[in-house]
């Protein structure tokens, strides 16, 4: 069983700067694969990023590459997500996500989530 909470979201400017922090509840944390979504109003889980086991393979959607950065640390049972020059389209509820498996698909393909934490961009 894991447990993930998520910390760090707020209200910002556009073009402004906000990390979120996920801490997982785990015996292992190196056993997961790691992931970020958003969820926007009205809209479907969005993909952002992902990182493997041991930190190596970061991957991105279109919208948020060379913006977004996912980083791990395996010691604190933590994954990040450093988010800068902010949009306003930007605005949705953050959340991670856990998976043994590294693999790119649908939302209810992984399989277990935090709350989520709320970011807002305004502009």
């Amino acid at each position: 069983q894991v447990q993930l909470v998520e910390s760090g979201g707020g209200s910002v400017q556009a073009g402004g700067s906000l990390r979120l922090s996920c801490a997982a509840s785990v015996r292992t944390f190196s056993d997961y694969a790691m992931y970020w979504f958003r969820q926007a109003p009205g809209k479907e889980h969005e993909f952002l990023a992902a990182i493997s086991w041991s930190g190596a393979s970061p991957s991105y959607s279109n919208s948020v590459r060379g913006r977004f950065t996912i980083s791990r640390d395996n010691a604190k049972n933590t994954v990040y997500l450093q988010m800068n020059s902010l949009k306003p389209e930007d605005t949705a509820v953050y959340y991670c996500a856990a998976d043994q498996a590294f693999h790119f698909g649908r939302a209810h393909e992984y399989e277990y989530w935090g709350q989520g934490t709320q970011v807002t961009v305004s502009s």
